[in-house]
């Protein structure tokens, strides 16, 4: 276990799943300690409702949680589930930490590697957070086709990566396909930080507008992408469903899994390269 979880202070378990509520700094300060001594390959994983919901349901995802150094809140729906159950954590979501390593970062030379969205998005990330934070690196990018990857073309990821030097990679998959792609090369990947950040390239390069900062600060982003984007339909109903088990676990002690037991029923997706959000 490592030295920074003794001392944490509002943390939580919701179905099992830990939640961690670092402050800003100290959740830098520890990404600073370990690319400086250690360089051991470490996870943060973003946790939106949307990844609770699967967790109930694909069962590699709590595990995958509980071994990251760091399981943030991404959704003002697992913040609230926090709440009901006495414990105030707050949103610590990819795009934001994506903007305070760049920022940080760039007196501490941090390399930052892209891998995953569409052609040409990371590539315009890039270009931002260079224009936004100067002297911001880039150690490499990497765009997966939308197909499966051969066995070799795997392995030239994986080197592509390791051989960057970089010391964040952020992997922009989709939420349970990065997790997975994540699962499967962890112990080839020798970076000392690796987070799945989904959706947050598409943000920081423009290719996907955000909803107005006052929507987002009251966990009411959302109802804009469901306006924007109704084929998220889905996706978005999955987090209310997780709300609603939540609230049932917290006052009834348990909640059944709606639409079947866990892991039954439910095919952990094959990484095709497909980047989607």
């Amino acid at each position: 276990m490592y030295a920074t979880r003794k001392n944490r202070k509002h943390e939580i378990q919701i179905f099992g799943i830990p939640i961690h509520s670092p402050s800003r700094q100290e959740i830098l300060e520890e990404i600073g300690r370990n690319i400086r001594r250690a360089r051991e390959s470490a996870r943060i994983s973003i946790t939106s409702s949307e990844l609770m919901y699967n967790a109930r349901r694909i069962r590699f995802i709590p595990d995958y949680i509980r071994s990251c150094r760091y399981s943030l809140c991404d959704s003002m729906a697992v913040v609230l589930s926090a709440l009901i159950r006495g414990v105030r954590v707050h949103r610590l979501t990819g795009p934001m930490l994506m903007e305070m390593c760049a920022e940080y970062g760039v007196e501490r030379g941090w390399r930052h590697f892209f891998c995953g969205g569409a052609k040409g998005v990371a590539e315009l990330l890039s270009e931002r957070f260079s224009s936004r934070y100067s002297g911001f690196q880039t150690a490499g990018i990497f765009c997966p086709p939308f197909r499966k990857l051969s066995n070799e073309e795997e392995e030239d990821m994986i080197r592509c990566i390791n051989s960057s030097n970089a010391d964040i990679l952020w992997v922009g998959l989709g939420v349970v396909k990065q997790e997975l792609w994540i699962s499967q090369h962890i112990q080839a990947l020798h970076i000392p930080w690796i987070v799945g950040v989904g959706g947050a390239f598409d943000y920081h390069a423009g290719t996907v507008r955000r909803a107005p900062k006052w929507m987002r600060q009251i966990g009411m982003e959302w109802s804009y992408r469901l306006c924007t984007e109704p084929w998220r339909w889905k996706r978005i109903s999955s987090s209310h469903l997780f709300m609603f088990e939540s609230v049932l676990d917290a006052v009834f002690g348990r909640a059944p899994v709606f639409g079947g037991e866990q892991g039954a029923g439910i095919r952990i997706p094959e990484w095709k390269g497909n980047s989607s959000s």
